[in-house]
């Protein structure tokens, strides 16, 4: 909780810097885009704590194994029993709901273009991104999936590749209009895919063509192809494909150790695009300089050690694989982001989780992050639960085996003394 309400301060207060304006008045005002994210901010840290106090398995879904089958059982009742399963968990639907949704964002006429590239819902009061959706949706789903197992992981056919169904397909629909999320859903999925059980070999085969995959649709789209040959020389064409590189490295060489100060940095004033979505960190490296970027840093370990945390602690498998993929996703996609700003790696469109400005990408993050709110409330309850056990088994007998005193106490209260 401190470390993405933490995360929320500063991205208000860097995406109101970052809107800010030259107006010929001292002081610091508040401008329409931090006010507006302020809202979402306000909204999304109350969603963190209202789904933190909802059970994880009831979003979820139940988990277990599914029971073996029963000898002369047919393939076609194993398969029903399967189906059941699916259709009676919420991370199922959630799944469903995320490909829908990626579906009519590309139907003309009902998915919004802004800034060349369809990719919003429109909602009527604010946009709603359904790339946000399936990427938390996989997150959601492959947990369910590995701790329930409705067909069997370890079969390459019937069990792996049916895993990858779904998500090849939330993937290809994401792919066409942002693919640096698509490559995000990917990368996290197999992460999971080896975190939750699946053989090494699997991964291997399916690795080489999703790599193949990720190259053609880089070279059918002309853009991706210039942005990776600008990344190789951005100086090349500083006014072009360059340009976004170039400025966000301006930005944060000029910040040096302890930055210009908030508020006062220059490449945010029409110079660098995007400054408060994609390149926010840029921002941060300008004003708060190399103390602002390590700070944002820790930060997102501190979300990164809590979970891992309580992967090391928890006994529930499909909260350790909860616990897993929203590390996975968080610690991925602000990874990604600050190799763009630092020009590590080719641009990509991924925005800085918690941080940048955005409406419905922050409240879905949130509101799986309180998901993982409410595992370390149970893991805690559990370790409290089993350590007031053993004290009072260890209190029930002394040291030679005779019954101790609480041993004693309870005995005269059954006999009614």
């Amino acid at each position: 909780m401190l470390a993405v309400g933490a995360l929320l301060c500063l991205g208000v207060v860097m995406v109101n810097s970052a809107a800010a304006t030259v107006t010929g008045q001292e002081g610091f005002s508040v401008t329409n885009r931090g006010l507006r994210h302020l809202i979402y901010a306000a909204t999304a840290f109350i969603t963190l704590l209202a789904v933190g106090k909802v059970d994880y398995r009831r979003v979820i879904g139940r988990d277990g194994a599914e029971p073996p089958a029963q000898a002369g059982s047919t393939r076609w009742a194993m398969f029903k029993r399967c189906l059941r399963k699916c259709l009676s968990a919420p991370a199922f639907w959630f799944m469903v709901a995320a490909i829908i949704a990626c579906v009519m964002v590309l139907v003309p006429g009902i998915g919004r273009r802004i800034n060349g590239a369809r990719r919003w819902l429109s909602l009527g009061f604010t946009y709603v991104q359904p790339s946000e959706i399936a990427k938390w949706a996989t997150v959601v789903f492959l947990a369910w999936w590995f701790t329930a197992r409705p067909f069997d992981i370890r079969r390459f056919f019937g069990g792996f590749v049916l895993t990858f169904v779904p998500v090849g397909i939330v993937c290809l629909l994401v792919v066409k209009e942002d693919f640096g999320t698509a490559a995000l859903i990917g990368l996290c999925a197999l992460a999971m895919c080896l975190a939750g059980g699946v053989k090494w070999w699997h991964v291997g085969v399916v690795l080489p063509p999703a790599i193949a995959a990720g190259v053609v649709f880089i070279l059918i789209e002309s853009y991706r192809i210039e942005r990776v040959l600008a990344f190789l020389d951005p100086w090349k064409d500083p006014q072009g494909e360059g340009y976004h590189m170039i400025q966000s490295l301006l930005a944060y060489c000029s910040g040096g150790l302890f930055g210009t100060g908030l508020g006062r940095g220059i490449q945010k004033l029409g110079y660098l695009p995007e400054d408060t979505t994609d390149f926010i960190f840029a921002v941060i490296c300008e004003e708060l300089g190399l103390m602002g970027a390590l700070l944002t840093t820790c930060l997102y370990v501190g979300i990164l050690y809590v979970a891992w945390q309580i992967i090391r602690r928890c006994r529930d498998p499909l909260a350790c694989l909860l616990a897993f993929g929203t590390a996975a996703m968080t610690g991925l996609q602000a990874l990604i982001n600050v190799a763009v700003a630092t020009v590590s790696v080719p641009p990509k469109g991924l925005s800085l989780p918690l941080v940048s400005a955005g409406g419905s990408g922050l409240v879905i993050t949130c509101a799986t992050l309180g998901l993982l709110l409410n595992v370390a409330k149970q893991v805690d309850a559990q370790i409290l639960e089993t350590a007031t056990d053993d004290a009072r088994r260890d209190a029930g007998r002394t040291s030679d085996g005779n019954p101790g005193p609480l041993a004693a106490i309870e005995s005269q209260q059954a006999a009614g003394i």
